[in-house]
């Protein structure tokens, strides 16, 4: 009996010494990454918002993305009510952390899923001012559709839409429902891919 317990004990030990964990990603992980400007054409307190932003992020085996972005407005958007000075004018920009899947990278035209999870400021601004009067901050989640097409080895266009939800901004320059809304996207990507 004691010799079959021996022996039942080493083929244990010997098969975890030999079993190998699992992993989310299997084999040699390649990397790549991008950075470059984005323009935001959005419905933002009932006129149309131009934001300008940059994104950027580590590419993992060509199709995960993991980065960031911020973006801000850079026209001229009227507040539902002026701000304590008389501002006319909604100063409003966000940014977070951006995840993407990119799905068959390798081929001329191609398309990718994301999201952005992050926070924002909102507050009124004069005509020749940057703004931050009576900022308040908020709440930021913003998913994603984009086409690219793939220029050179180095570059790609990409275009899509996507919708922001503004929540807890609790601002006189415009409600959260007027801040959230559709937006179109370009974006000019490069890199490595």
């Amino acid at each position: 009996m004691r010799t079959l317990s021996v022996a039942f004990m080493i083929v244990a030990v010997s098969s975890l010494a030999f079993a190998q964990a699992e992993h989310l990603l299997e084999g040699e992980i390649e990397s790549g990454g991008f950075g470059g400007p984005v323009l935001k054409v959005t419905s933002l307190a009932g006129s149309t918002g131009v934001l300008v932003g940059g994104r950027g992020g580590w590419i993992i085996n060509h199709s995960f993305i993991l980065g960031g972005g911020g973006y801000g407005l850079v026209n001229y958007v009227r507040a539902e009510t002026p701000g304590p000075n008389g501002e006319p004018y909604i100063n409003f920009g966000y940014g977070g952390l951006e995840l993407e899947y990119v799905h068959n990278w390798d081929k001329l035209v191609h398309y990718s899923l994301g999201l952005l999870v992050g926070g924002g400021g909102v507050g009124h601004r004069g005509e020749y001012n940057s703004g931050d009067v009576d900022q308040r901050g908020f709440f930021v989640m913003e998913p994603w559709a984009e086409a690219h097409v793939n220029i050179v080895k180095f570059f790609r266009i990409s275009g899509g839409i996507s919708y922001r939800w503004v929540s807890g901004a609790d601002s006189p320059v415009a409600s959260d429902g007027k801040l959230s809304g559709v937006a179109g996207i370009l974006t000019l990507r490069f890199g490595s891919f």
